[in-house]
Order: structure tokens, then sequence, then C-alpha cells
């Protein structure tokens, strides 16, 4: 890689750091369409270059997480009885996903359904539609189902799920800095599960770049890891200090940028 390339990555982990701990969405959403494009310029093999910019974004949540959840724990916003209801299944569904449903998706159709879920989330926020009063989070069995969907769907996408808990969870009445802190926490089992996944995955392909384990590209997830930890908390401070209703435009909009990007990414796949 060349020099630019590194820094590039280096902003990268940056800004997709702050967004994570700013809204619990890991970051992933930002990074996968940029890798896509660091990917192609780097001549990756065309066929898989949407599954390495997926599995490695996603795999940098397992640092980034961490870093994250200790900001937003000391602001006392972590609802951990929901991360607790919903972990057991996330971790199911992020090794299924990841592992090899994620191998056999094609890349077209893979960037389709990154679109079509972030394009929904992003409504679904700008809306701001009030959940009724009476709508509670699930018993137990329920929450276990929503973590496998969850994790399921955040490996397919390469997202630390943020993007589905976040709405679910306010949704069900949790206010919306809980439900973000709360989706911080989840990013972990979703991105170690994922991580695992990509990993079992990959094995044994033979046409990917050198230094990759799986379907994951080393060098990107150092360099993003290094920022991506130092700039979470400065996020989360950030998020526990702005408005509601802020925190739901700010989520919106971004989400409409990256689902627009991967639904071209997509129509080009699809011509090939």
């Amino acid at each position: 890689m060349t020099i630019y390339q590194i820094i590039t990555l280096l902003l990268l982990g940056a800004g997709a750091g702050f967004l994570a701990g700013l809204l619990g969405i890991g970051g992933g959403m930002i990074m996968t369409p940029i890798l896509t494009v660091l990917f192609s310029q780097l001549m990756f093999p065309e066929e898989h270059i949407v599954h390495l910019a997926i599995a490695t974004s996603m795999t940098t949540i397992v640092f980034t997480s961490i870093s994250s959840i200790f900001a937003h724990n000391r602001q006392k916003k972590i609802r951990w009885d929901i991360a607790l209801g919903l972990g057991p299944g996330i971790l199911l569904g992020g090794l299924i996903g990841g592992g090899k449903i994620f191998g056999i998706l094609p890349t077209s159709w893979l960037a389709l359904f990154f679109a079509l879920f972030v394009g929904y989330s992003a409504i679904k926020m700008l809306k701001n539609s009030q959940p009724k009063l009476s709508r509670v989070l699930p018993n137990k069995i329920g929450l276990f189902g929503m973590g496998a969907l969850i994790g399921s769907v955040s490996s397919l996408v390469g997202a630390a799920g943020g993007f589905i808990s976040v709405p679910f969870m306010t949704r069900c009445n949790v206010p919306t800095h809980n439900a973000i802190a709360t989706s911080a926490v989840l990013g972990f089992p979703i991105a170690f599960a994922s991580a695992v996944g990509y990993l079992i995955g990959g094995y044994g392909i033979t046409n990917l770049p050198p230094h990759t384990v799986g379907f994951i590209y080393l060098p990107a997830l150092i360099a993003i890891s290094c920022t991506s930890v130092i700039t979470a908390p400065i996020g989360a401070k950030v998020a526990h200090r702005l408005d509601v209703s802020k925190l739901r435009r700010i989520f919106g909009i971004q989400l409409f940028f990256i689902a627009g990007y991967m639904l071209w990414k997509s129509y080009n796949a699809f011509l090939l």
C-alpha cells in the first residue's frame, strides 16, 4: 500500500471510531463502502472485494467496541439487561451469517442486501414516529430471536448491528441515549462471532490477496483499529451531550448516503 492509502485507512479508523461512540453503529457502514473503493484500487479480485471490505470492517469493531463500551459505561447509560438478553442470539446469528452464508453470496446480492437494510433503517430513523406507550421489550425467547436476527444480518453487511438494534430498542420505548449505549455493547459479540465466521468462510479460497486471513485483510485491520479505539470515547462523550432529535437526524442522513453508494455498487456488480 502507498502512504496515501495508509493515511486514508488511519483517517477512516478515526471517523469510524467517532461514529461508533456517537451512534452505536460500530462504524462498519462507513468503512465498508470506502474499503471497497480502496480494495478496487489495490486490484483485489473483483468477486471478493465486497466480502473483504465487509469482513475487514466488521473485525475492526472487535477493538473499537471495547473502547466505546468503557466510554458509554462511564455515562451509566448502558442497559445491561437488554445486552445480556440479546447476546446469546447475536453470537449464534453472527457465526451463521459470517460463515457459510457470507461466503456463498455473490457480490451483487451482498451489496444489494446491504443497501436495502441500510436504506430501511434510514427511513425509520428520519420518520421519527413515536412508538405506542404500551410497547415493551419481548421476553427472553423474543430477545434471543431478535439477537439471532441482528447477529446474522449484521455479519452479512459488516455492521455492528446498531442500524437494527437502535431502532428496535427505541420502538420498544427504550430512550435513544440508552439504546445507542447498549448498541455499543452489542457490537462486541456481533463482531467477534462474525470474525470467526469470516475466518471459516474464507478458509481454502486460493485467490485472496496476500496478508489476508479468511476474508480479513490484516493491514487494513491494523491501521483502522489503531485510530478507531482513540476516537470512539470522544464520540460517546459527544453523544450524551446531544439531544435525541439531532442524534436521530444524524443517524438517518448518514445511512442514506451509505445505502446509495452500496446500491450503485450492487448495480455495477449485476452488470458484470
